[in-house]
């Protein structure tokens, strides 16, 4: 049954008030008079760094990393109120101590730089107050930026170090002084100054700003018209322009529920006015926004720290992903057809829909995303492919007049691609704090082993051990990604839930592949973004459908249900991730499973040409699962069963529909 009421789209206002409600990195403070100029200077000023230091060089570790932190310390504080929802445009007077404490604390570096290097030993009782005010100052930061989850977590980790030898069982450790713990993680690069932060301070602060110029061209806009174009036709199409600017937009988005809101405040109320639920509406957005963090060429920014933890290629990690994304975004597409169909529901009208060649004339502003992949796949560093795809978004948009960066634009650009980095920048310090305990303390290998003993106690073969400890790893990765953006979830999850996979390999003795374990534990981090009973992304989609955000969230989930499954597939089988395989055999792969995805599609919609029987949703379901995993065996079974049931569909079809015309078929 369709709704009635709340089809209007959100103003810009109600769009901004969801994303605070819901999006910790936006709830900022509108500051006015002279500190509204400190702020814009300060903006500015932190993207002319990024981009002098990506042209010119990077400075030595300490000095890159601290100045990095200290401009996004110093503008969370003076953006960001310690209390969530204040509407206050002044900032606080003990802001203003954090601030300087801040500049202190972060130019501590870059000042006595010659004199650290050449210290040997202990660090002093001042040092000790500068690193410990520095972890204070993350640890708060971290909270307003991004929230309560991570900082948490860190809160915890640091008790963990301090209290080891109080811990129980295979948990307790030596433990470390506050000495060595401040000194730990301010004065090396294995805490707050580590790995999360220079990737920050780097790759991933001049791909934001790529992002934040390719939006000044309009390319926002252009994505949803270009899905409308092409998908508002047909049968579901409200839904399916969903899906298809969904993807596009997480190209150049870091979050889950920016991507809901600022896609879903168009396609929820189109997707309910053309009879879908509000339920089912939200769950597609949240669903296609959520995916959008797993997309190549980007990936929600993930993808360059994962070339540090991961040590493999960027290109690897990109080629890695497409199967899976292409078969988490079909699955979408196929069962919003297939409910589209079972509840009779059309495309957009023609006059809705703007004209292909219009559409096409923008084409341009696609440009530097291809600019982008090219330059990866040719070898070309990372920061200068950033550069260069900057450079190459301002070329483009002089195409047109209408998608011009003029120099108003241009230090908009400036302003917004700092303020992305700002929640970026706190959480990678702060999960640097969590990396830095888990190396000192050994944490991680303790907690794989567990997981993996814990398995091998319950399972009565080395399979189901190995299958168990993915089950474990999978809630341990979905609970830890549950409030956390792109970045930070994945640097939690790879670091405490990551070695239990590790340690099957020498435990069971199995060979999965470093990147397959890395993509295991991204995938399933992302995915708690429409996970329940959190799921951030379900709950913002339904601020706009005005629906029930638990039966979105499950929606939500079922509607993803290839991020539940492919990553256990590929673990199996690393033919998913085109790892040591050949064209052929990846060509098979891609078709049989995209058959395995409608299959799936139908039974859990209970709908292909007619309403199916539960006995045929569980056989369709069984099927689908044998078809996605890369094996001839399971392959030919599974498409043998596809033909039958596809031939008894046919056969004994109720209704009009008329699947032979394919999943994007017109009305």
């Amino acid at each position: 049954m369709s709704d009635s009421k709340d089809k209007k789209e959100l103003t810009a206002e109600e769009q901004e008030k969801l994303l605070k409600k819901y999006d910790a990195d936006s709830n900022t403070r509108e500051v006015t008079g002279y500190m509204a100029k400190v702020v814009f200077f300060l903006l500015i000023a932190f993207s002319l760094f990024q981009l002098y230091t990506g042209i010119f060089g990077q400075y030595t570790a300490y000095i890159q990393r601290t100045v990095h932190l200290g401009f996004a310390l110093t503008l969370i504080f003076l953006l960001f109120p310690a209390k969530k929802g204040t509407t206050k445009t002044k900032v606080d007077w003990y802001d203003y101590i954090l601030v300087l404490l801040t500049i202190i604390v972060c130019g501590y570096w870059p000042v006595f730089y010659e004199t650290m290097v050449q210290q040997i030993g202990s660090i002093t009782t001042g040092q000790v107050i500068i690193g410990g005010l520095a972890i204070l100052l993350v640890i708060e930061g971290t909270r307003r930026a991004i929230g309560l989850p991570i900082t948490i977590i860190a809160v915890v980790f640091m008790i963990y170090a301090l209290f080891g030898p109080y811990m129980p069982g295979m948990l307790g450790h030596r433990g470390l002084s506050i000495n060595q713990f401040v000194q730990s993680m301010f004065f090396t690069t294995e805490g707050i100054l580590g790995t999360p932060l220079q990737v920050s301070s780097t790759y991933i602060f001049l791909f934001l700003l790529f992002g934040a110029f390719l939006v000044q061209t309009g390319v926002g806009n252009y994505f949803n018209d270009l899905a409308i174009s092409f998908a508002g036709r047909r049968i579901g199409g409200p839904a399916k322009v969903a899906i298809f600017s969904s993807a596009l937009q997480g190209t150049i988005s870091g979050s889950s529920v920016a991507n809901t809101v600022t896609t879903g405040s168009y396609t929820i109320p189109l997707m309910k006015r053309l009879g879908y639920h509000r339920n089912f509406a939200g769950a597609v957005e949240a669903a296609s926004s959520t995916g959008g963090q797993i997309m190549p060429p980007i990936m929600g920014a993930a993808a360059f720290l994962m070339i540090e933890f991961a040590g493999v290629k960027y290109w690897d990690i990109a080629k890695a992903a497409t199967i899976p994304a292409i078969l988490y975004f079909s699955g979408i597409w196929i069962m919003t057809h297939l409910e589209a169909k079972k509840q009779g529901l059309l495309g957009l009208p023609k006059e809705e829909i703007p004209p292909k060649k219009e559409v096409l004339k923008k084409i341009h502003l696609l440009l530097p995303i291809l600019v982008i992949v090219v330059l990866l796949f040719q070898g070309f560093s990372i920061e200068r492919t950033a550069l260069l795809g900057i450079l190459s978004t301002i070329i483009v948009s002089l195409f047109r007049k209408d998608t011009r960066i003029t120099p108003s634009k241009f230090i908009l650009a400036l302003t917004s691609g700092a303020r992305t980095a700002l929640g970026v920048a706190a959480a990678t310090a702060c999960a640097g704090i969590i990396v830095g305990v888990v190396t000192k303390t050994g944490l991680g290998l303790k907690l794989g082993n567990g997981l993996v003993d814990i398995a091998g106690s319950i399972a009565p073969t080395p399979t189901f051990q190995l299958l168990l400890t993915l089950f474990f790893t999978m809630i341990t990765s979905i609970i830890l990604g549950m409030g956390s953006p792109t970045t930070a979830n994945y640097i939690i999850t790879s670091t405490i839930a990551l070695p239990a996979i590790i340690a099957l390999n020498t435990q069971l003795d199995v060979a999965i592949p470093i990147l397959a374990a890395h993509m295991f534990v991204f995938y399933f981090g992302i995915i708690a973004d429409i996970t329940p009973p959190v799921a951030l992304a379900a709950f913002a989609a339904t601020g706009i459908s005005k629906g029930d955000p638990l039966k979105t969230g499950i929606n939500a989930s079922k509607l993803a249900i290839a991020a539940f499954i492919i990553p256990y597939m590929f673990v199996f089988q690393p033919q998913l991730l085109m790892i040591d395989t050949t064209i052929p055999e990846v060509s098979w792969i891609l078709v049989t499973s995209i058959v395995g995805m409608i299959s799936i599609g139908a039974g859990l919609i209970g709908f292909w040409y007619r309403k199916l029987y539960r006995i045929e949703r569980i056989i369709t379901v069984l099927t689908g699962l044998l078809l996605i995993y890369p094996e001839s065996f399971t392959d030919i079974i599974g498409l043998s069963v596809f033909a039958v049931m596809l031939a008894l569909q046919k056969f004994h079809k109720k209704d009009k529909g008329n699947f032979s015309k394919g999943i994007g078929a017109s009305t």
